[in-house]
């Protein structure tokens, strides 16, 4: 079967496709022929030596993709071959037209979802989930503010924080990136390219503040947020792309807190939690992966350039 695999860590060019061996179940594994392949920013820092630097090459990347289930190995009790499913972590790496999985790292994909949508739920519903409910514990009647609405993780957290009764504030960059946030359920949503687009938020919480924010990119906002934040605010950070100074000062009459977070850290119990959640809102339609772009296996290097412009919308996805 054909697969990426990389040698040496470096820019998105060092992936190449390759022939290797189909993997072989065993116990309590099974085989997923993939149909799309999830590319996550993630994946690039990886791959660039950034994240796990001590990981052992070569490898083949990829952590989220859809497909069916081909073959299963002993002792494997809740899943069959032909059965549709989304896998969310693997044993081999997903960029790779078949992969070897734990049972419990396939999860099903009810129908009416397509396989490009089973690919982009892993890794940015996951985060999502764990940043809004896992670390913030946010609840029904809480306002939350999510920084790049309009990216993977962004769109899930609407998604989810919608469904589960917070009221939802987006940002986006563009008009178009605006009406996407709106649709996914949003209701309202700010231009973070506009100046002072924060001070707007005195007005839609009634002077209260928000009470979670989601930050993408904390080297350009954790600061102002920590003056939005209601008395108790909790900011969680899902991503940063360098340093950002602060005045820790800013915490302390409203006792707010700035959180980090991983999905690596995350239990098998929260793993299995956030994923029946998955499953119930991909059944009943309040989940929808939005898929903005496809691209064939053998172009995970432009995959890689892709995901890491702040234009792009939604998910990109490899297909093998």
């Amino acid at each position: 079967m054909k697969a990426i695999r990389v040698r040496e860590f470096g820019l998105p060019e060092v992936m190449r496709v390759e022939e290797v061996p189909v993997p072989t179940p065993g116990p309590g594994e099974v085989v997923v022929r993939l149909h799309a392949v999830g590319v996550n920013p993630v994946d690039t820092y990886i791959r660039s030596g950034q994240y796990l630097p001590g990981l052992k090459l070569p490898y083949t990347p990829g952590l989220d993709g859809a497909g069916v289930i081909s073959a299963v190995g002993p002792e494997v009790r809740h899943r069959q071959v032909g059965e549709r499913v989304y896998v969310a972590r693997s044993l081999t790496g997903t960029y790779a037209e078949e992969v070897l999985c734990k049972e419990f790292q396939s999860h099903p994909l009810p129908e009416g979802i397509g396989y490009g949508q089973g690919a982009a739920i892993g890794v940015p519903y996951g985060a999502a989930f764990r940043a809004l409910f896992q670390r913030a514990h946010g609840v029904a009647g809480e306002t939350v503010l999510v920084h790049g609405a309009s990216g993977g993780v962004g769109i899930a957290a609407v998604q989810l924080a919608r469904a589960a009764g917070l009221r939802v504030i987006g940002t986006a960059g563009t008009e178009k990136g605006e009406a996407m946030v709106l649709a996914q359920g949003a209701h309202h949503v700010l231009n973070h390219r506009s100046d002072g687009y924060l001070d707007k938020l005195q007005d839609l919480t009634c002077g209260k503040g928000v009470d979670v924010v989601v930050e993408m990119l904390a080297n350009v906002n954790l600061d102002r947020d920590l003056g939005v934040l209601a008395k108790g605010g909790r900011v969680v950070i899902v991503g940063s792309r360098g340093r950002v100074e602060i005045d820790p000062r800013a915490t302390f009459m409203g006792e707010t807190a700035i959180l980090g977070m991983t999905l690596f850290n995350a239990t098998e119990r929260e793993l299995a939690s956030m994923h029946a959640a998955f499953g119930e809102g991909l059944s009943n339609g309040t989940l929808r992966p939005v898929v903005s772009r496809e691209l064939p296996l053998a172009e995970a290097a432009e995959a890689h350039h892709a995901v890491m412009e702040s234009s792009t919308l939604g998910k990109i996805v490899l297909l093998p």
